[in-house]
C-alpha cells in the first residue's frame, strides 16, 4: 500500500508560491511576484530545503530526544485535557496536531516569550534538537501505512501536512523559513491579506478540507483573517484504520446510555467477546483495541459513574494503567458515535500561562521577523471523529493567525449635503475631462 502521509514536499509548496492556490474564477490572492526579496528569499529557502527534507530519510535523532519529546507533547495533551473537560459536553482535540503547529510558532519565539511556550507546551528540548525530534517523529507516523495487511478489508491511512501562508512582501527571516521548511515540510505560500483577507481565507480551508479528506471544512471562520494578518500557520491530520478484530454489524443493537446528569439516551450498541489488553482498578476498567498493522491503537477508560471526575483529574496514571495491561477474554459493549469539536485555544493557552504570544507589547517572535512587531491573534482548532464496526475515521487542523498592531484609522465620514465641486480627469496625464459643481442636485 502507498504511503498517504503528507508532509508537503517542497517540490509541491513552490508549485504553490507560484501559483499561490489561485482557482480559476479567484485570482485575488495571486502574489505580485514583482517583490522580488520576497520570492529571492522563498527560492533560496526551498533550495536549501529540497536537499534537507526527506519524509523517509529523516535526521539522526537520538532515541532519547524522542522519548523526551513523546513524554512532553503526552504531558500538554493531559494538561490541556483538563482545562477543556470543563462541562458535560463532548470533546476531541488533536493534541499532536496543536502541538506540531505551536512547534511552527515556537521556532520564531524568542525571550520570555519562549519561556512561556516551552513551560505550556512542555518543550524540554533545545531549539535546535526540538525541530528534528518533531521531523523525526513525522517520519516515525509515516512509517505505519507500511505494515501492509494480507486483508483487504484492512487498512490503515495517515496524513499529516503543515503549511505556511504569508503576506506577500513582508519580510521574514530566513532562518525562520528554513526551519517550517527543513523540518516540518511546510509549504510556504505567498498570499495578500491585505487586499482581500475573506478570499485568502477560503484558499487556506480549502486546503485544509483537502488534507483532511473534507471532513475540517471552514476551520477559519469568517472574520478571523483582517488586512493586518501577516502569518498563518495551519497543520492537519487524517487517519483511518479498520480495527484488528472487527465488531460484527450484526450482533449490533439498540441499548441505553446512561448520562452524568441521571438521564439516559438510546444509542447503537457494538458487541463482541475477544481477547484484548484489559485492565481494572479501584473504581475503573481499561481495554486497548488495535488497529490494523498493531501499530496504533484506541484505548478506553471507563470510571465508575460517582467517581468520573475524580478518575478523569487524576489522568496523570494513564502510563501506570496502561503498564498494567494483560491480554484477557473481553465480553464488549460499546456505543458507536461521530460528532465535530471546535474551539479557539487562545484563552485556553493564555488560562494555561502562555500570555505573552497574545500580547502585542510582550510577543517576542523576533526569530519570525523584525519588520514590525508581531502578535497571535487567534489559535483554532477543529476535531472530527466516527467510530464504527470497521473501525475510526478521525481528522484535526490547527490554525494558529498571527498579526501586526497597525491598527488602521477609523473610517472619515463624508457627507456631500451641500453644494461641492467634481473634477473628472485622467489619472497618467492629469488631464481635466470635466469639472463643475453642484449647487441643487433636484
Amino acid at each position: 500500500m502507498k504511503r498517504s502521509i503528507r508532509l508537503l514536499s517542497t517540490i509541491t509548496a513552490l508549485s504553490m508560491i507560484l501559483s499561490c492556490f489561485v482557482f480559476a474564477q479567484d485570482a485575488i490572492c495571486q502574489p505580485d511576484l514583482n517583490q522580488k526579496d520576497t520570492i529571492e528569499i522563498a527560492e533560496a529557502i526551498y533550495k536549501s530545503a529540497l536537499s534537507s527534507f526527506d519524509a523517509e530519510n529523516p535526521p539522526d535523532v537520538p532515541v532519547e530526544d524522542l522519548e523526551e519529546l513523546a513524554a512532553g507533547n503526552k504531558a500538554f495533551a493531559l494538561d490541556l485535557y483538563q482545562v477543556l473537560s470543563e462541562g458535560q459536553d463532548n470533546l476531541l482535540f488533536s493534541p499532536y496536531n496543536i502541538s506540531s503547529a505551536l512547534a511552527m510558532l515556537y521556532a520564531g519565539a524568542k525571550n520570555n516569550t519562549e519561556t512561556q511556550m516551552a513551560d505550556t507546551l512542555h518543550f524540554t528540548l533545545a531549539q535546535d534538537s526540538l525541530h528534528p525530534a518533531f521531523y523525526a517523529l513525522a517520519s516515525i507516523l509515516a512509517s505505519r501505512e507500511e505494515e501492509v495487511l494480507e486483508d483487504d478489508d484492512q487498512l490503515l491511512q495517515l496524513n499529516i501536512a503543515n503549511a505556511a501562508w504569508m503576506q506577500d512582501g513582508f519580510n521574514f527571516l530566513p532562518d525562520y523559513l528554513d526551519v517550517l521548511a527543513s523540518n516540518y515540510g511546510s509549504g510556504l505560500n505567498l498570499l495578500d491579506f491585505t487586499s482581500d483577507p475573506e478570499a485568502c481565507r477560503e484558499v487556506i480551508n480549502t486546503w485544509v478540507a483537502e488534507q483532511t479528506e473534507d471532513k475540517i471544512k471552514d476551520l477559519i471562520p469568517s472574520g478571523i483573517l483582517n488586512t493586518l494578518t501577516r502569518l498563518v500557520l495551519s497543520s492537519a491530520i487524517y487517519f483511518y484504520s479498520t480495527w484488528e478484530y472487527a465488531f460484527d454489524e450484526e450482533q449490533t443493537q439498540s441499548g441505553t446510555f446512561q448520562l452524568a446528569d441521571g438521564s439516559s439516551v438510546q444509542a447503537d450498541m457494538m458487541n463482541q467477546t475477544q481477547n484484548f489488553n484489559y485492565a481494572e482498578g479501584d473504581g475503573y476498567q481499561a481495554v486497548e483495541l488495535k488497529y490494523s498493522g498493531e501499530q496504533l491503537s484506541m484505548i478506553l477508560l471507563l470510571p465508575e459513574t460517582e467517581g468520573f471526575d475524580e478518575f478523569e483529574a487524576a489522568l496523570d496514571q494513564f502510563d501506570e494503567i496502561v503498564g498494567s495491561m494483560q491480554e484477557r477474554e473481553v465480553k464488549l459493549t460499546m456505543p458507536k458515535f461521530e460528532y465535530e469539536y471546535d474551539i479557539s485555544l487562545k484563552e485556553t493557552l493564555k488560562a494555561m500561562g502562555m500570555t505573552d504570544p497574545f500580547s502585542m507589547e510582550d510577543a517576542d517572535f523576533s526569530g519570525i521577523t523584525i519588520e514590525e512587531p508581531i502578535s497571535v491573534a487567534e489559535i483554532i482548532h477543529k476535531a472530527f471523529i466516527s467510530v464504527s464496526e470497521s473501525g475510526t475515521e478521525a481528522a484535526a487542523a490547527t490554525a494558529i493567525i498571527v498579526a501586526t498592531d497597525s491598527v488602521p484609522p477609523p473610517p472619515v465620514e463624508m457627507v456631500l449635503d451641500r453644494p461641492f465641486i467634481f473634477f473628472i480627469r485622467d489619472i497618467p496625464t492629469k488631464t481635466i475631462l470635466f469639472t463643475g459643481r453642484v449647487m441643487n442636485p433636484s
